[in-house]
């Protein structure tokens, strides 16, 4: 059951045929991307924003149909506001800080994703992921008027890929029959299923947890507030666990824990999607059925996600249990760590090996979310009589003493990955600084006398903030250019902004990455210690 809107009014860039296809030779291009969902435009348009040409291939003709993914955390709005479209989907969404969690008909507790105040943006929206596809596509528009130059290819489906040592080649049909092109580098975002990866006989790594979950999105009017609501063992018994959001346009996600042992068909007739719903909202609740689907919980992942000239972010690379909110938002921070430094690579910039760090980087944090989504799930579904008695006997204790809350798990939400270790991190030489913008870490928002940090950071490039100290100009010899932007506490950043960028200290110079995640920081730094710490961020040395 789909809604007529997943099918026809996000059709957004119907099969055209190009020149491409009637080239004498193989047409050579920059960079191609595999997949036009949320991952693969935001890779394009990272790289368009850039100034570089991109070509995305995806066998559709717009976004896929359902709202699948539909939580967007706080980080990856803030991606999304570098990129151009954070505001656009705020304004969309439906914004939720609040989350409850019961069991049975008992509330146990509920918690604040965001307590702290000095955001610019929450820490969720929900929002339908075709929305989120079409802004970007929109977004995408906006940049090729503005002289980028990304070109969407709907219904160019990838069917061989041969790598060579300086090109990938790629084989293509269309509606028009077969082509090629060549690719300097190839980005695989074609999601769990990924053509790509089956291509070049790779696969996953990893656990498949032997339970089922039914979405039911459904249209309706009820008085239930703006909040993540999670139930255990609801007493209606449509589930074992049941997941309520509220979605715009009057939508609302509900998902049921429904058994592994049970016939996938059987469950997805409206009949019987419709006995589980009337058992949890009542027979008096008038709802409409929007889209429907049962998924199992998978947490695996590559084993590398770089293969020479072609590269796997989001679902093609990695994949997590819907709960926590970690697939989407994982994607995104990969566009985020991938697009900065595949655009110095093609541009001569930086070399080859910067590419090794973003397998690096990301690896970490895909493992971070296992981890987190593997402890989720063991505490949605227990295994055992044992592990389900110690589950209730922390859910009884929670509702009571707040030490036992760290302890209960419906899904812990995403936060953005810190790379600590990480190869490209420079010194940590501020005594005092805050542990939570330690080289590695992704820079916390905070409001300045005017506007937001990360709104005045340079976009797209290395930034030197100075704060509470003289700013020098960058060297003329550094391999890229630097941007300083300078913050005086006493005239008029914000007590929050010195909490998380001073610390105890006094003074700070921080070398902040394109993607926003920290570098390198020092109490002082003279020329020499910020262009070390620039070139080994860009893997020279």
């Amino acid at each position: 059951m789909i809604h007529d809107r997943y099918q026809l009014a996000f059709k957004l860039y119907p099969y055209e045929k190009h020149a491409d296809q009637q080239a004498s030779k193989p047409v050579r291009h920059a960079a191609v991307v595999i997949g036009g969902g949320p991952i693969g435009l935001a890779t394009a348009l990272d790289l368009g924003l850039q100034g570089l040409p991109v070509v995305v291939l995806d066998d559709h003709e717009g976004v896929g149909q359902g709202s699948r993914a539909i939580c967007f955390s706080k980080r990856c709005l803030e991606i999304a506001d570098r990129y151009g479209f954070g505001e656009q989907a705020l304004e969309k969404g439906v914004v939720w800080n609040l989350g409850k969690v019961f069991h049975e008909d008992r509330k146990v507790f509920e918690f604040n994703l965001l307590p702290e105040a000095g955001h610019k943006f929450p820490a969720f929206i929900n929002l339908q992921q075709p929305y989120f596809e079409k802004f970007l596509v929109e977004r995408i528009r906006q940049a090729n008027a503005a002289g980028a130059q990304i070109e969407l290819r709907g219904r160019n489906r990838l069917d061989g890929l041969t790598q060579h040592e300086s090109h990938v080649t790629l084989d293509i049909t269309t509606p028009d029959g077969p082509y090629q092109i060549e690719a300097d580098y190839v980005v695989a975002c074609d999601g769990a299923g990924s053509p790509t990866r089956k291509l070049m006989g790779l696969d996953f790594e990893g656990r498949v947890f032997q339970d089922s979950f039914l979405i039911a999105d459904i249209t309706m009017d009820a008085p239930f507030p703006t909040e993540r609501w999670f139930w255990f063992e609801p007493s209606h018994g449509a589930g074992a666990s049941t997941l309520l959001h509220k979605q715009p346009d009057g939508e609302w996600r509900v998902d049921f824990q429904i058994g592994w042992d049970v016939d996938r068909e059987e469950e997805l007739k409206e009949e019987n999607v419709r006995r589980r719903l009337d058992a949890m909202l009542g027979t008096d609740v008038s709802y409409n059925i929007v889209w429907t689907s049962i998924y199992t919980f998978q947490c695996r992942r590559m084993k590398a996600f770089r293969h020479g000239r072609v590269l796997f972010a989001g679902d093609s690379a990695h994949q997590v249990s819907p709960f926590g909110a970690r697939g989407a938002n994982s994607g995104m921070q990969d566009t985020d760590n991938l697009g900065w430094k595949l655009g110095l690579v093609l541009r001569g910039e930086a070399p080859d090996a910067l590419l090794d760090s973003y397998c690096a980087e990301r690896r970490h944090g895909a493992d971070e979310n296992i981890l987190n989504s593997t402890r989720s799930t063991d505490f949605i579904t227990p295994k055992s009589p044992v592990s389900h008695l110690f589950r209730n006997a922390v859910l009884d204790l929670a509702e009571h003493h707040a030490f036992a809350r760290p302890l209960v798990n419906s899904g812990r939400l995403s936060l953005p990955c810190v790379y600590d270790h990480g190869p490209l991190n420079g010194p940590d030489a501020l005594p005092g600084g805050p542990a939570r913008t330690r080289p590695g870490a992704p820079c916390p928002d905070a409001p300045l006398s005017e506007g937001f940090l990360l709104s005045r950071l340079q976009q797209g490039g290395f930034t030197l903030l100075h704060i509470n100290c003289e700013s020098h100009a960058p060297p003329d010899d550094l391999p890229v250019p630097v941007s300083c932007v300078t913050v005086e506490t006493e005239a008029g950043a914000t007590e929050a902004f010195a909490e998380r960028y001073l610390g105890t200290a006094t003074k700070a110079v921080y070398l902040l990455r394109p993607d926003q995640h920290v570098a390198a920081r020092w109490h002082h730094a003279d020329p020499s210690e910020v262009a070390h710490a620039l070139r080994h961020a860009l893997a020279m040395e």
